[in-house]
């Protein structure tokens, strides 16, 4: 039985014919030992990318691609990792879990950010990103119920996109519990920058900005303490 029904279908065809110019390659892991929700996720993605001819799957095994995993920078399942064009080009956009209910439009636009090849960031963000010489790591969580959940997850996306520097996971909290526990999500979105920066709520960009400086201000004072 399919996911998506006939109207759905459509509609996310015709977004998808407008936004995709370039070929996006979705690689999920997987796995067979311990993954409640990769089955339905691996169901998901194929419906998604049968609906544009630019569009591939590549579905990977924790255990067996390894390595692949590694190069990925994937650590659980089911992961869904945005790639941009016919070489695979990584720009660090992960989203772990299923993409269901309000975060299936996550999907939709992280492939329209890589497809489209556009971040859309305000000037002064993609100015401060332009001169970003340290990595950073975000981390959105996520629950497919949340309305307002894509709006961080995908400037997160964003800003990973438009810099080779950061990147951005996005995490469905209910399928990694121990997360929620390990970071203490008491709501939803909130996003952790470098770990130790918290944004709650679907924070505008210049929030998030200040708050992505104060997180790279804080790792510099670290390396020269």
């Amino acid at each position: 039985m399919a996911l998506l029904n006939d109207k759905d279908r459509t509609a996310v065809q015709e977004q998808l014919r407008e936004v995709i110019q370039t070929p996006v390659q979705l690689a999920l892991f997987v796995d067979q030992n311990n993954c409640e929700y990769c089955d339905v996720t691996r169901e998901l993605l194929t419906e998604v990318v049968n609906l544009h001819d630019d569009l591939q799957l590549t579905v990977y095994d924790m255990q067996a691609d390894a390595d692949r995993a590694t190069e990925l920078q994937v650590n659980k399942a089911p992961a869904i990792v945005v790639l941009g064009g016919a070489e695979g080009t990584n720009y660090g956009i992960r989203y772990y879990g299923i993409p269901s209910g309000y975060e299936f439009a996550t999907l939709l636009e992280s492939i329209r950010i890589v497809g489209g090849g556009s971040g859309d960031l305000q000037p002064a963000t993609q100015s401060y990103l332009n001169d970003l010489t340290t990595p950073v790591h975000f981390q959105v969580f996520v629950t497919p119920s949340c309305p307002h959940c894509p709006r961080a997850a995908v400037l997160a996306h964003r800003m990973a996109y438009a810099h080779p520097n950061i990147t951005a996971d996005v995490v469905e909290v209910t399928e990694f519990p121990e997360l929620g526990d390990q970071y203490a999500v008491m709501g939803v979105p909130l996003t952790v920058i470098e770990e130790e920066v918290r944004v709650e709520g679907a924070a505008p960009e210049p929030m998030v900005l200040a708050r992505l400086k104060e997180a790279v201000q804080a790792r510099m004072s670290q390396r020269s303490a």
